[in-house]
């Protein structure tokens, strides 16, 4: 990694940041301290409940971490079709007896104020998802002493992430769990992506910016295998989402091995955005219908997904996982990037006995 970023973290392992609380204080906290780099989601959060969040971090470590933000969307979504999609959903709503969410609950998850708070009182490193941020955006962040990341998909997203001045990019394959971080939304791609390695190929041939790669990792020998295609450091999400520390629902660390969850999809059926997901039963009868409608699909699911991990329930949860989830080992956050650190150095003289100079 470039000297800048490679002072945040002693190995080249990122603990990916996933909304929905499994990234929260406790695990990223975890990571930084056995010598990754922990990360805070910021998506779904208020301003103000980042700035606890990062309160309480700091105070559980002093090394560095990053906050991960979401770019608001543009309002692109077919009102008709997401009506249709409340109207299928009715009798989940009454099965479960929740009412559903306001499609029309937000569209910019609170970003200029939290932007606004990451540049009063900065942070070692700020990513984004879902979209590049303006160049002023990142210049302002710059100036506060903080590296940003933009999540990238495509060669072409990762050359708009480098005209806006970004410092690294995160290269994320098809294999990744939770949400394709696509800087535009297209149905028409719904059926396309890139696996990582190929992916890490063509963007190192586009751009020279460092790269922390991300997709289906879950040991060392995958960290080997990404750097020695040109990556940076490697970032891991469901890898960490089994650990104590992690804050997801019981219910969902339990499904990453659980006989009953065999396979992964990407699916719109929970957000109205492609997103990868252990397939269950509520993927399996909504995802077909569900249209391309983020956030609206997201607010109008919310209270369901509530209600089902509530009601103990994983059949309607969204179950978000790599394709790699059923190498999940349930290990202290600490622990295990200790093992990961070791399994990635040992596949590393593996390879250069293999391949001596």
């Amino acid at each position: 990694m470039s000297s800048a970023l490679t002072d945040l973290c002693r190995y080249p392992i990122v603990q990916a940041p996933m909304a929905g609380g499994a990234s929260c204080p406790e695990l990223a906290a975890a990571v930084s301290e056995a010598g990754g780099l922990g990360f805070l989601a910021a998506g779904y959060k208020t301003a103000d409940g980042m700035y606890q969040e990062i309160k309480q971090l700091r105070g559980l470590t002093a090394r560095p971490f990053g906050v991960n933000l979401f770019m608001p969307q543009p309002a692109h979504a077919d009102a008709a079709a997401v009506d249709v999609y409340r109207q299928q959903l009715a009798g989940e709503a009454d099965w479960y007896e929740t009412p559903l969410g306001d499609p029309d609950s937000g569209r910019d998850d609170g970003y200029e104020a939290k932007l606004a708070i990451l540049r009063d009182d900065p942070v070692p490193l700020v990513s984004f998802t879902f979209g590049c941020p303006t160049p002023a955006a990142v210049a302002r962040l710059k100036r506060a002493g903080t590296l940003t990341v933009v999540t990238v998909t495509t060669p072409e997203e990762a050359l708009a992430a480098q005209n806006a001045g970004a410092d690294a990019i995160c290269v994320q394959g098809i294999e990744a769990g939770g949400h394709q971080g696509t800087h535009r939304d297209d149905p028409a791609n719904d059926c396309g992506g890139i696996g990582l390695l190929a992916l890490i190929g063509q963007i190192r041939e586009a751009v020279p910016l460092p790269v922390i790669a991300a997709g289906g990792i879950m040991r060392g020998s995958q960290i080997a295998a990404v750097l020695a295609a040109g990556a940076d450091a490697a970032q891991l999400g469901t890898a960490f989402l089994v650990c104590p520390e992690s804050g997801a629902n019981a219910l969902h660390k339990q499904a990453m091995t659980s006989p009953l969850f065999n396979r992964t999809e990407l699916t719109r059926a929970f957000s109205g955005r492609p997103a990868r997901g252990l397939v269950n039963r509520f993927m399996s009868e909504h995802g077909p219908y569900a249209p391309a409608a983020y956030p609206e699909v997201h607010h109008l699911t919310s209270g369901l997904r509530k209600a089902a991990a509530k009601a103990g329930d994983p059949q309607a949860m969204a179950l978000w996982a790599g394709q790699g989830h059923r190498l999940a080992r349930d290990l202290p956050a600490g622990r295990l990037v200790g093992i990961l650190a070791a399994e990635t150095a040992a596949a590393g003289s593996a390879l250069a006995l293999r391949n001596p100079a």
